[in-house]
């Protein structure tokens, strides 16, 4: 018989996201590719041995598995204060830490992208597995992770195959590379600018380039996060103390910022178009906040749009997404059970398994002794293998329910009853009712 296994460890998550912590945390937070692979060995060297990072726009989370999962949280923690330069101190109320069952539902959520800021964008999964990828170049991706995260891609998957919400972001770059061409017709006479790096931005703006975008520039108060950026689009940076010089050669200007303060205003957008010779410009806001003041609506040849305009202009509506959102959470929902329910009956297999052969060694036993009678057998089997349940359970009785009385129990009876319950699901006591079949065929039911 092949030797039982059984999950090992407790799922954990520790990030930050656009909820939980301020921008200028998140940036000290980030972690570019090629930094990964120290801060996984940072994390191996703290005794975290299974764990991933996801570094994106929006969150840096680490993702692991360990058996102490409290103590584990704690490392992570200070290894991502280390790399951000911070202390652990300065990281309280920035960090959410999510273990077991929370933590499986929140990594079934984000790779489904359900957890984004734009819910349904695509390009989260794609970052999971590469954190995933990274992760497994390392060495840091043990058998328990590796199964929690292809739970989670199937989650994904199901999510993407029987709901229409993946297709709302692609949608809304569509009405984007729309709007922008029906502004200023052929796109390779164009030139692009990216202030900020959020997805939802960089989906858009991956859209115009597919569509002929002759030039795109990244710009961003965080050169690393710049730097990204670019290289993900593959196109050009800028220092971002050049954005009033930028925006004066920007047709296609998209932000996406999100510091709660508005990082173009009308005077900023004026200023441009009156060296541009009043050559309009499309502007897309995907802040959320908004980036750009509303006062530019009101300024001839600035064509502002946010992504609720783009939505309009794509004709999705709330009651749809909302309704694909629910059978999307629906999905992950029975997919996040189905993972624990298995993962729990996993963790059965090796107590089954010892006593299947604490029954077997018995049975042999019994036939050795009683000279290969069968009649004489069975007795022998069923007296030795209830010998000791029922002298423990005589000894629970005991010592169960008078309230610590001299001689008759010391406690409430709730042992006792708890114990009599678990004999009774075990091997299904219920009145009246003859012993079960169920399992006479010889089939393995340990495994």
């Amino acid at each position: 018989m092949a030797k039982a296994s059984s999950p090992k460890g407790r799922p954990l998550v520790v990030g930050a996201n656009h909820r939980s912590s301020s921008l200028a945390v998140r940036d000290r937070l980030f972690v570019e590719d090629p930094a990964v692979p120290d801060f996984l060995q940072g994390l191996r060297r703290s005794g975290v041995e299974q764990a991933m990072v996801l570094s994106t726009c929006e969150r840096v989370e680490v993702q692991a598995i360990h058996d102490d999962a409290e103590d584990a949280a704690r490392r992570i923690t200070q290894v991502m204060a280390e790399h951000a330069e911070l202390t652990a101190a300065d990281l309280d109320g920035q960090l959410y830490v999510l273990m077991g069952a929370e933590a499986v539902r929140h990594i079934f959520t984000v790779t489904a992208s359900l957890d984004s800021l734009m819910i349904g964008e695509p390009q989260i999964l794609g970052q999971v597995k590469a954190g995933h990828r990274m992760a497994r170049d390392a060495g840091m991706n043990g058998s328990e992770l590796e199964a929690l995260l292809q739970a989670a891609y199937g989650a994904a998957k199901r999510v993407r195959s029987e709901t229409t919400i993946g297709q709302r972001p692609v949608s809304i770059a569509a009405a984007a590379v729309q709007v922008a061409q029906d502004l200023h017709g052929d796109l390779g006479r164009c030139t692009g600018l990216l202030v900020g790096g959020g997805d939802m931005a960089a989906l858009i703006a991956d859209g115009l380039l597919a569509a002929g975008l002759s030039h795109l520039t990244v710009t961003h108060p965080s050169e690393a996060r710049a730097e990204a950026a670019a290289r993900a689009l593959d196109c050009h940076v800028a220092p971002f103390d050049g954005l009033a010089r930028l925006l004066v050669d920007a047709d296609i200007v998209l932000t996406s910022m999100g510091t709660r303060r508005h990082v173009l205003t009308a005077d900023m957008i004026t200023a441009a178009l009156g060296k541009r010779r009043r050559k309009p410009v499309f502007l897309v806001d995907t802040g959320v906040p908004g980036d750009i003041e509303p006062a530019v609506n009101r300024i001839d040849e600035a064509f502002l749009y946010d992504l609720n305009d783009l939505e309009r202009v794509a004709m999705e509506g709330r009651a749809t997404r909302e309704t694909e959102a629910g059978a999307a959470w629906s999905i992950i929902g029975a997919e996040v059970a189905g993972f624990l329910r298995g993962r729990a009956e996993r963790t059965a297999v090796p107590a089954l398994t010892r006593l299947r052969d604490h029954f077997e060694a018995a049975r042999g036993k019994a036939l050795a002794d009683a000279g290969n009678d069968a009649e004489k057998a069975t007795r022998l089997l069923v007296n030795r293998l209830l010998h000791g349940p029922s002298e423990a359970m005589r000894a629970l009785a005991r010592t169960s329910g008078s309230g610590g009385a001299p001689g008759t129990g010391t406690d409430d009876g709730s042992d006792w009853e708890t114990a009599e319950r678990v004999l009774e699901r075990l091997f299904g006591l219920d009145a009246g009712k003859g012993p079960s079949d169920e399992g006479d065929d010889g089939k393995e039911t340990a495994e």
